[in-house]
């Protein structure tokens, strides 16, 4: 009579399912597309925080940046992807490396904290960039502008941080209807998109930065409240980021939440569903 197989024991199989469903999805991640929650309004109108969506991390081809990061303070887990990638860091190389194209919304690793961020690529290497009274200057010519009339919002804390968000007609109160204004600016090469004005600050008014070879200058589309390239890495900003550090383009919202987590459903803004990204 044959003997009958053994039958493994349930505990392990169960051991071996999470385990081949986390390296699929490390390779999924690591090779194609990174999820992303926005957590701030530096990119409002185009991204609004609570907007959901993968990153496209063939874009660029590959990088140390290219690994992901797991960090996930209320457990004590903090694995960075310098810490299993670092050996690759230091040449500003790429592997099937393309270059982004002006306009891009790109997710990249911040110089020196290594927190992602996610800006929109103004300046190109050997580029001159300036901000003169509030109006981005590419190589000593103004970037065209169009008035877009209002952008409105609730003036209410939003996202899982519970930001107030900042308004031209402020201050606001709790509730009340929050104002900036929206204009259309449009690129050399032809990318259009909005931008948000708060009010005459110090961000509004630069000199010129030369953006070296291999770097690339960001700045969010809502200028006045965007911690980006215009402030030097040694004030806290973001500086002129390498080409290494690149994750990978924004390309699509996949979904879009207006409350503190996105698994609140009933809080899903529901004409943000699959919405491109200009």
């Amino acid at each position: 009579m044959a003997e009958k197989a053994k039958t493994a024991h349930p505990i392990w199989e169960t051991v071996k399912t999470i385990v081949y469903a986390l390296l699929i999805a490390g390779v999924f991640r690591t090779l194609f597309f990174q999820p992303f929650w926005i957590p701030s309004g530096s990119m409002k109108p185009t991204l609004l925080i609570g907007d959901f969506l993968f990153v496209n991390k063939m874009a660029y081809g590959y990088s140390y940046a290219s690994c992901p990061s797991l960090i996930m303070p209320a457990i004590g887990i903090n694995v960075d992807a310098e810490d299993i990638c670092g050996v690759f860091k230091g040449d500003n190389g790429r592997l099937f490396g393309k270059e982004p194209d002006r306009g891009d919304v790109v997710v990249f690793r911040h110089p020196v904290s290594g927190r992602d961020f996610i800006k929109r690529v103004v300046g190109m290497p050997g580029d001159r960039v300036q901000v003169k009274d509030g109006v981005l200057n590419i190589n000593g010519e103004a970037v065209a502008l169009a008035d877009d009339g209002m952008f409105e919002e609730v003036a209410e804390p939003q996202g899982p941080q519970r930001l107030r968000p900042r308004c031209e007609n402020g201050p606001v109160g709790a509730g009340g209807v929050c104002l900036k204004s929206r204009t259309i600016e449009t690129l050399p090469g032809g990318v259009s998109h909005s931008i948000l004005n708060i009010g005459n600050q110090a961000s509004d008014h630069t000199g010129v930065y030369t953006v070296p070879e291999g770097h690339y200058f960001f700045m969010g589309d809502n200028r006045d409240n965007s911690s980006d390239s215009r402030l030097p890495q040694a004030a806290g900003g973001v500086g002129f980021v390498p080409f290494e550090n690149l994750i990978g383009r924004a390309d699509r919202v996949m979904f879009s939440s207006a409350g503190r987590s996105m698994l609140f459903f009933w809080t899903w803004r529901g004409d943000r569903f699959f919405e491109k990204i200009e």
